[in-house]
């Protein structure tokens, strides 16, 4: 079913989003198990693996996993089960926080030419490179870039790392982390850290901004819980909470292209960049109240819509009958 999805998408050179999330159980279920669980620590959780595909807003595999794994645990195998359900579509760029730097990783990626940015573990070693790397420079108030050739005791070779810094009193919410082995520092200890690990050829500039675009997967996530209840049932077998997952994960895709195709028609939208939620859809589109007549000799199905929303939902209806598959999609990353 993921590869029929994909096959009707007009796009190459995907942007893949790696990430995985909490999801946290009530009772004794197969794979439940203590881990990380920032909203109910020390209670057991299922932390499943996703992946994202940004141009589309469609989600290309998910694997439940036993609340102790690792976020990077098996994601090798992970990537290569994702690349059979995308139908042979080609990744142009793959994007990842730092749960997934592995080293084991990154070679795999480089090995097959992946085109990758990472976010890295701000480890002592990092952050000792990073307070001493030359040639920071200022792209905007509060924001500095660099862009080095770090090797980490764990890696075979060196490879590009941009080093992101943020002033804490200048930036309205700055993103990163403070850096521990500084925080003491009067000067460094007023800045937040990220430094993602890329094999591209962009500028430092163009490497964070590129990363950036990411964190829209977890809109996804927030969505798949909230409006898809992803996490609000778990089945006693394993494989049976996976196969109910998976079939949520699916509907989503279902969802996401019929917002993206009919939905931003310029008759249904007026032109307006609208990005219906779910609940709002269940009002607004599917539970309506109707008969099914005669006219002509012929069943008519009558529903009760009212006048205001004629219009909106007539657009819907024709624009649902008038589009050819495959959809077709800009890629959000040209390589």
């Amino acid at each position: 079913m993921y590869q029929w999805q994909f096959q009707q998408l007009g796009v190459d050179g995907l942007t893949l989003d790696l990430d995985s999330t909490v999801m946290t159980r009530y009772g004794v279920q197969e794979g439940s198990a203590r881990g990380y669980n920032p909203s109910k620590p020390g209670r057991v959780s299922h932390h499943p693996l996703m992946a994202f595909v940004a141009d589309t807003r469609m989600i290309a595999n998910c694997w439940l996993r036993p609340g102790n794994t690792a976020s990077a645990n098996n994601v090798g195998a992970f990537l290569d089960s994702t690349l059979t359900n995308l139908a042979g579509k080609r990744i142009g760029l793959l994007r990842a926080d730092s749960g997934f730097s592995d080293n084991a990783f990154l070679c795999k990626l480089e090995t097959s030419a992946t085109s990758h940015i990472i976010a890295l573990r701000l480890n002592q070693p990092l952050q000792r490179a990073l307070v001493d790397a030359p040639g920071w420079w200022t792209i905007d108030e509060g924001i500095d870039l660099v862009s080095v050739q770090y090797q980490a005791p764990s890696w075979p070779h060196p490879r590009t790392v941009v080093g992101i810094r943020q002033h804490i009193n200048k930036r309205n919410n700055p993103k990163g982390k403070t850096l521990s082995l500084f925080a003491d520092d009067p000067a460094i200890g007023q800045y937040r850290f990220g430094a993602p690990v890329t094999n591209t050829t962009l500028p430092a500039q163009e490497v964070w901004r590129t990363y950036r675009g990411r964190a829209d997967c977890e809109n996804r996530i927030k969505e798949l819980k909230y409006d898809f209840a992803a996490d609000s049932f778990c089945l006693k077998e394993f494989w049976a909470t996976q196969a109910c997952l998976t079939m949520v994960m699916l509907a989503y895709n279902f969802m996401s292209l019929f917002r993206q195709v009919a939905l931003r028609h310029s008759v249904i939208s007026g032109g307006k960049n609208v990005q219906h939620t779910l609940n709002t859809l269940r009002l607004k589109l599917f539970a309506k109240s109707g008969y099914i007549g005669t006219e002509e000799r012929k069943d008519v199905l009558r529903l009760a819509v009212a006048m205001r929303q004629r219009q909106w939902f007539e657009g819907v209806w024709d624009k649902s009958k008038s589009f050819n598959l495959p959809v077709t999609f800009s890629p959000v990353f040209t390589p």
